[in-house]
């Protein structure tokens, strides 16, 4: 096991110092073993966990920090945010030679908590830890989570909940946020200083050329595209995205009232704090290219307004064609010459005008079969004449490819999931944690794990919700 301590050391003006504080009657419900043994961590019992985590000597709270930054929440600038409620513990290098940031969320009270309590609750915790697991079996850049630790403490939010624990791991937790502070601060070392720790641990192989603000800058654009790409490919609200919660490796980072959709509806708003649709589904790509400009204003002491405008135009390419590429996957399009983009499109828009479970309905077109009458597909659509020329169009397309149906619906079934994270499951397996019983917490991750698979034993969790599974509100409240 290596560690090491990089905040800490190198970046001492950029955090403070802060113990993790134990919560009461703590007890680590689960780990995930593959991520564990991806780290080439030594605590595989819950017993060391705890210890580890809470015990004077212990290697992972001598030097644990809470960081400072910004960030523009909902389009507005703040100034005053950092990790008011969770701490880096330390920097693990895994066996491969990979850096991975720990970070255990819920260790209480830093000098940026801005008079809160410093804790999570259960119910954020396992959404979160869900959430993760799901995207990143999916294929979709994300953190994740490493273990959940559950208590008898109770915090107060809405109401008396209990407090929880987790530990997040990503590949840094540097935010757009920790740039845009220190430049409308005007404290251009540290955003130097800031720079040059990104290049030395982050952006390595760019840290020797003379155009390394550009590319950076390029990289993160890029990376911030097709994640958004593959968020609205398979569905996915963040619900969130103000410049704090953007990570600068394009990685889904800080969940919050997030949801997968469930009827299609391109405006969905899956947070009900946002009643003006900011963080809309179909908002999603417009509000990345709006916080990658905010992050470029950091870069304007090395860029000209020249230069940011021909990194940031590359934005739409990069997310069109990562959307395309996961878009035609999905519908069984093989790539050509040709633009499928209106046999894509009329899907889109029969789905959303006949509220159709943008899940199920995809995983439905695995089996579709050319020949007009014979797929079932088509008896679930009221408007049976537009399916069918919409039908026709896909059949000849189909034919032109020379693609046998069974190789076809194989491939599309490895990007169109029969299990995906639904609000109203989540919900349920909150209902039972709180009681004390993780069973379906571990029954649902088993399901998410292997999002593509055909498991009959699971089948419960590839239903589509009932009505009443639609309409949960869900808000930012930790």
């Amino acid at each position: 096991m290596r560690l090491d301590h990089s905040y800490a050391n190198e970046l001492s003006e950029l955090v403070t110092p802060v113990l993790p504080q134990a919560l009461k009657n703590a007890r680590v419900v689960t780990i995930n073993q593959s991520l564990l043994d991806q780290l080439g961590l030594p605590w595989h019992t819950h017993d060391e966990w705890l210890k580890v985590l809470f015990s004077a000597e212990s290697p992972l709270n001598q030097h644990s920090v809470a960081q400072k930054y910004g960030g523009h929440q909902f389009g507005h600038w703040n100034p005053d945010l950092g990790d008011g409620r969770g701490v880096l513990l330390s920097e693990v290098i895994a066996p491969n030679g990979e850096r991975w940031d720990l970070h255990l969320k819920g260790a209480g009270q830093t000098p940026y908590s801005r008079f809160a309590d410093g804790r999570a609750v259960l119910r954020s915790t396992i959404r979160e830890y869900l959430a993760s697991e799901a995207l990143f079996h999916l294929g979709i850049p994300t953190s994740r989570a490493l273990c959940l630790i559950a208590s008898d403490e109770m915090v107060y939010r809405e109401k008396s909940e209990h407090g929880a624990m987790m530990i997040r791991v990503c590949q840094s937790h540097l935010r757009f946020g920790h740039f845009e502070y220190f430049f409308h601060s005007q404290q251009l070392d540290k955003l130097e200083h800031l720079f040059d720790y990104s290049f030395k641990y982050h952006f390595t192989e760019l840290s020797d050329s003379p155009d390394r603000y550009a590319l950076m800058l390029s990289r993160i654009v890029q990376d911030t595209a097709k994640m958004i790409a593959s968020w609205q490919a398979f569905g996915f609200n963040h619900g969130v995205m103000n410049t704090d919660n953007m990570s600068i490796h394009g990685i889904t980072f800080d969940f919050g009232p997030y949801a997968f959709l469930d009827d299609f509806e391109p405006n969905y708003i899956c947070n009900h704090s946002d009643p003006q649709g900011r963080y809309s589904f179909d908002s999603q790509p417009g509000v990345g290219l709006w916080n990658l400009n905010a992050l470029a204003m950091a870069f304007s002491p090395y860029l000209s307004r020249q230069q940011i405008t021909e990194v940031l135009n590359q934005y739409e390419q990069h997310l069109l064609t990562e959307y395309g590429h996961i878009m035609r996957a999905k519908c069984g399009l093989k790539p050509n010459n040709v633009d499928n983009s209106a046999i894509i499109n009329e899907w889109l828009d029969m789905l959303a005008s006949e509220k159709k479970d943008y899940s199920v309905y995809f995983r439905f077109l695995c089996d579709f079969e050319p020949k007009l009458g014979v797929s079932s597909l088509r008896d679930s659509f009221i408007d049976g004449t537009r399916f069918d020329r919409w039908a026709q169009r896909l059949a000849h397309t189909l034919s032109e490819q020379n693609w046998p149906q069974e190789q076809r619906s194989a491939s599309m079934k490895q990007y169109n999931p029969k299990f995906v994270l639904r609000n109203y499951l989540a919900q349920q397996v909150i209902d039972k944690a709180e009681q004390g019983d993780f069973s379906l917490f571990e029954t649902y991750l088993v399901a998410l794990s292997q999002p593509f698979a055909d498991n009959p034993e699971l089948e419960k969790f590839a239903a589509p919700p009932p009505d009443w599974g639609k309409t949960l509100e869900i808000s930012c409240s930790s």
